[in-house]
């Protein structure tokens, strides 16, 4: 076997327990053929068996992780530029939704949208998180509300992990919100659309997890668990849209079905962040959310790190409560809203990103056996990634194929 080696590197490996970071500042990579790491640590101890590789010399520049965005909607028609303003009037996220905006607008939006139209528009969302180091991404259904149209957008998100050099991991979100035509009558929308629809995605090969929103404009937890229910019978795992607005117990309920990850969680009780921590549920906090709808509930990261909870940073990148497309905007945001370190924010959009996708086995660290899926930048330190805002300093990612792609 052979493959090539990347040296004169400082790599923030994200290995945790050492030194912060799991920073090594004089750092060799052995990259081989088959797209795995099979060296990542200093140069002087590089095994001799790699020292014939063809050498490429990173002049001192930061390797990561390949960035993982955990959780987007970025698959959708149309935008919510009004609903922006209505905000900005007084007018609350769920008073908007109840009138039949929210979530039921974006509905229409996409429904008359093509397959092919919601391709053109994802990608150029896509793209700008592509350039900020993004190298695998987790993409939900949940604005067609009908079978054919949650198929349709499903669909629409494996093409972009065809077109474009990154990982997609989709997300089956039918259970995001009642449709005009269901008003009243979410049980049987449930019965009607969400389970014969996860089942129809599911033998098209379109769905690596189940999702829902469990709130009081959404889903109860009763009805969760019933899609939930299907979700295992199927053998997939689960993730639940928990605790925004309230605490309706939704993140416990997950975690009971060994949930992935449970997300937003502003409202999350002492009993849910336990439960999550016995189940080893991660935590994903989406500032970019919080940020937008003004929210003044922070979800409670002391008490998620004293149990030792991971947690995780996505843009939740959507058309109504969170129109961001900069995960390094959202590195910011969870340090300056959330008061996560640097460090931390920077594992939540590497290893415990990767974590909450279930890809921990094989994304998230720079460790021999993992896929070789990295993003090298033109900073002095790790925490220049956090600290700037609007400030791109990636210099190329390096994806498992061994393309390259500059910034």
């Amino acid at each position: 076997m052979s493959g090539t080696v990347l040296q004169q590197a400082r790599l923030a490996t994200m290995v945790s327990g050492g030194t912060p970071y799991g920073l090594i500042e004089d750092g060799a990579l052995a990259l081989s053929e088959d797209g795995r790491i099979a060296y990542a640590g200093p140069r002087a101890d590089l095994p001799a068996e790699f020292s014939g590789w063809p050498a490429t010399s990173l002049n001192g520049r930061l390797v990561t992780p390949g960035l993982v965005d955990c959780h987007t909607h970025i698959v959708h028609g149309g935008n919510r530029a009004r609903e922006f303003e209505l905000r900005l009037e007084g007018a609350s996220y769920e008073e908007i939704a109840r009138a039949g905006g929210g979530i039921v607008s974006t509905v229409t939006a996409t429904r008359a949208a093509s397959e092919d139209d919601l391709v053109a528009d994802a990608l150029r969302r896509l793209d700008t998180l592509i350039a900020e180091g993004v190298t695998t991404i987790e993409i939900k259904s949940g604005y067609g509300l009908s079978v054919e149209d949650e198929i349709k957008m499903l669909r629409a998100a494996r093409r972009l992990g065809r077109e474009r050099d990154v990982r997609v991991v989709t997300s089956y979100l039918a259970a995001h919100a009642v449709p005009a035509e269901y008003k009243d009558r979410a049980d049987a929308y449930i019965d009607e659309v969400v389970l014969p629809g996860l089942d129809a995605a599911h033998a098209e090969g379109l769905v690596d997890a189940v999702d829902g929103f469990c709130e009081g404009i959404a889903f109860s937890p009763k009805q969760m668990a019933r899609v939930f229910d299907r979700a295992r019978a199927l053998g997939l795992p689960v993730k639940l849209h928990a605790e925004q607005l309230s605490d309706l117990g939704g993140a416990k309920l997950a975690a009971g079905y060994g949930a992935i990850s449970a997300d937003h969680l502003e409202y999350l009780s002492q009993e849910s962040v336990d439960a999550m921590a016995k189940s080893g549920t991660v935590a994903v906090l989406l500032p970019g959310a919080f940020y937008t709808l003004r929210e003044t509930q922070m979800p409670p990261v002391g008490a998620l790190r004293e149990a030792g909870v991971a947690i995780a940073l996505a843009t939740d990148c959507n058309p109504g409560s969170s129109p961001m497309t900069s995960l390094l905007l959202t590195l910011n945001m969870g340090a300056t809203l959330f008061r996560l370190t640097p460090e931390e924010a920077l594992a939540g959009v590497t290893r415990e990103a990767a974590r909450a996708l279930g890809l921990a086995d094989d994304l998230g660290t720079l460790e021999a056996g993992k896929i070789a899926d990295l993003a090298v930048w033109d900073v002095e330190t790790p925490a220049e990634l956090t600290y700037r805002i609007g400030f791109n300093p990636l210099h190329s990612r390096i994806r498992p194929s061994g393309q390259t792609g500059a910034a």
